[in-house]
């Protein structure tokens, strides 16, 4: 392999139609500055390139950087923009290409092509440091490759996520008009643990990093939050509150610090039901937004889903956190076996228990996934860009497809008035979204 002197890290779009949240959750490119600090420490030059900031293409600047190595990190529904990158660099640049990101890691076999050299299947990213210094590429283990004989496919490993360096943050510190989330801007994120200890059947996030949950010490998630020039933190672990010692830990020590930031978490409703006292404390400290996992409005759904949760416990979570002034962002899944009942249901049930922001995923089987085979005779679409869980991959079961759609963006339609009533969001263009889910109430049922 060539000798590797400039590097171009490149995060894609999120799409290229507005049908879409970008300008909503822009997310700093974490994995990228993480990887940006290895090769500083270095001495190698690099650039970073998001397509959710920039305003050239990806063409225009692999053109003006002429980079001897590209790497693409993203998630599934963007998988054509990550191939697309790589041909792009070939034809422009004759770069070494490598993908990584959570999709390659899950959906290895689907970066077999001709424009890709390597895919990094682990979090491991020291691996790709090894190849750009000149390791011969047969001995990073994590690494799938192309031959002349075919592609080498190689079988991850966990990744003690105690071994990542802090990020170097200096694209996201020049691009704080941009990065954020809902109406926290600019928004860092702080990722404390990979993978997540739970197995709820309908997510796949479990399954990363060989599915061995690993966490970071909590005195240096503290130390590295106190640094960041930023008062509004993501905190983006899968699961973030999951042991409750090393929550109160973490309470202890932005005391002592006596760090005064916004935080965002993910949380599931059965840690919130044991721990209000924990709730409390948080509030105090600082904690704004807890997305919270609340999935489904009947036990049946949760038990299909693995949940490990009930009703009670999800009804319980939302008192707790409205009773402490913490914004519980509440997630649901529009299952496929979903009736309009169910959808007129939902909204009744959001309403009912004044939970003022909410979002609505459609029911996805992720591809590559047991999940995925368990639907396979039901798969509606091969396109990738349609995982983003505003799409439906599968045919409904109770409901034609245009019927299904009908009543999913009704219930969006009446999410988003209820929030323009209640004056939440306050920088959302919501005439815009309400016609757009107008519009697709019926383009996407055909």
């Amino acid at each position: 392999m060539k000798e590797i002197r400039k590097v171009l890290l490149i995060h894609p779009e999120i799409s290229r139609t507005k049908y879409n949240f970008a300008g909503v959750i822009d997310n700093e490119p974490l994995e990228l500055e993480y990887i940006a600090a290895l090769l500083r420490e270095r001495g190698v030059d690099y650039a970073i390139w998001d397509g959710q900031v920039e305003r050239i293409s990806a063409a225009e600047k692999l053109k003006a950087y002429m980079p001897d190595l590209v790497y693409v990190c993203g998630r599934t529904r963007q998988e054509r923009f990550m191939l697309e990158y790589c041909q792009a660099a070939k034809d422009l640049c004759g770069s070494v290409t490598v993908i990584g990101g959570l999709h390659a890691q899950q959906c290895y076999a689907r970066m077999y092509q001709n424009c890709v050299d390597y895919i990094l299947v682990s979090f491991d990213i020291f691996q790709l440091i090894q190849l750009i210094q000149g390791t011969p590429p047969e001995q990073l283990e994590d690494m799938c490759r192309r031959t002349e004989d075919g592609w080498h496919t190689a079988a991850p490993k966990p990744f003690d996520i105690q071994r990542l360096p802090l990020p170097d943050r200096s694209y996201f510190l020049t691009h704080t008009d941009r990065y954020r989330y809902l109406e926290l801007l600019p928004c860092a994120h702080v990722r404390t643990a990979y993978c997540c200890p739970y197995r709820c059947s309908f997510c796949s996030r479990n399954k990363l990093n060989c599915g061995v949950y690993t966490y970071r010490d909590i005195q240096d998630v503290v130390e590295e939050i106190a640094r960041i020039p930023c008062e509004n933190i993501y905190l983006v672990d899968d699961d973030f509150l999951v042991d409750e010692k090393r929550i109160r830990q973490f309470i202890n020590l932005i005391r002592e610090r006596q760090i005064c930031k916004r935080y965002v978490c993910y949380g599931r409703a059965d840690f919130i039901a044991r721990y209000p006292e924990l709730m409390q404390q948080l509030k105090e400290i600082g904690f704004y937004y807890i997305l919270t996992g609340l999935e489904a409005l009947d036990n049946q759904h949760l038990t299909a889903y693995n949940k490990k949760c009930d009703m009670d416990c999800n009804t319980k979570a939302v008192e707790i956190l409205h009773n402490v002034g913490i914004h519980m962002m509440g997630m649901f899944i529009a299952d496929l076996d979903f009736t309009g009942k169910d959808f007129r249901s939902m909204y009744r049930w959001i309403k009912a228990h004044k939970l003022r922001h909410a979002a609505v995923s459609i029911f996805t089987p992720e591809l590559d996934s047991p999940l995925y085979q368990q639907y396979a005779d039901r798969i509606l679409t091969e396109d990738p860009g349609d995982w983003d869980y505003l799409h439906v991959v599968a045919q409904p079961g109770r409901l034609s497809l245009r019927a299904y759609y009908f009543h999913y963006h009704v219930l969006l339609i009446r999410l988003f008035l209820r929030g323009w009533r209640d004056g939440i969001y306050d920088f959302v263009d919501y005439g815009y979204y309400i016609r757009s889910f107008v519009k697709n109430m019926f383009r996407f049922g055909g």
